[in-house]
C-alpha cells in the first residue's frame, strides 16, 4: 500500500508485530490492525563474545594488503628497518650520549672516536647504508606510482588536455 507507515516491534515469541497507524489500515476505515510475521528464534542472551584484542590485531594486520603499495611497504619492510635504526639510536643515546649518537649516525664523528665502540659501529653502518636505502626506497615507490599513473593515460587524452590548457580562456578579464 503506497504511503503506508507501520511501527514494528518484536514479541517474546520471536514474532514480528506490525502496528499500522489508523490512516493506513488495510480496510481503509478507521482503526488499526496488527499482523504477525514469523521470525527465526532469537539468539540466546549474551550471544558470542566480542572479538578479543588478539583477533582484532590479527584482522588489522591481515587488512594491510588493502593499502596502496607504498603504505604496505612502509608497514611491512620499512617499519622493521626504521625500528631497528631507532632502537640502535636509543641504545647509543644512553651509552655514548645523544649528541655523540647523532654525530656517529650522520657520519660527523667516527665510531672509533667514541667509547664504547661496540655499539657505535652498527649505528654508523645503519646511518651510512640503511637510512639512505629507506629514503631512496620510499622516493622510488612514490615516483613509480606517479609514473604508472601517467602511463595509464592514452596519448590522445594527454594531447587533448595539453591543447585545452594551452587555449586562452574565453570568459576572462581583458
Amino acid at each position: 500500500m503506497p504511503g503506508a507507515a507501520a511501527l514494528r516491534g518484536t514479541s517474546r515469541g520471536g514474532q514480528l508485530l506490525c502496528w499500522r497507524l489508523p490512516f493506513t489500515s488495510r480496510t481503509g476505515g478507521p482503526g488499526s490492525t496488527v499482523s504477525r510475521v514469523s521470525l527465526p528464534p532469537a539468539p540466546l542472551p549474551g550471544g558470542p563474545p566480542p572479538p578479543g584484542r588478539w583477533h582484532r590485531l590479527r584482522s588489522r594486520w591481515a587488512a594491510r594488503h588493502a593499502l596502496p603499495r607504498f603504505g604496505f611497504w612502509l608497514l611491512s619492510r620499512g617499519a622493521v628497518v626504521l625500528g631497528t635504526c631507532g632502537a640502535l639510536y636509543v641504545l647509543n643515546g644512553f651509552l655514548i650520549g645523544w649528541a655523540n649518537a647523532y654525530d656517529v649516525m650522520t657520519g660527523i664523528t667516527s665510531p672509533s672516536g667514541v667509547h664504547p665502540q661496540w655499539c657505535a659501529w652498527p649505528l654508523s653502518l645503519t646511518g651510512w647504508a640503511a637510512i639512505p636505502a629507506v629514503i631512496g626506497a620510499a622516493a622510488g615507490y612514490v615516483i613509480t606510482e606517479q609514473i604508472q599513473d601517467h602511463h595509464a593515460r592514452e596519448l590522445s587524452d594527454v594531447v587533448d588536455e595539453l591543447r585545452r590548457l594551452a587555449e586562452p580562456s574565453s570568459g576572462g578579464d581583458s
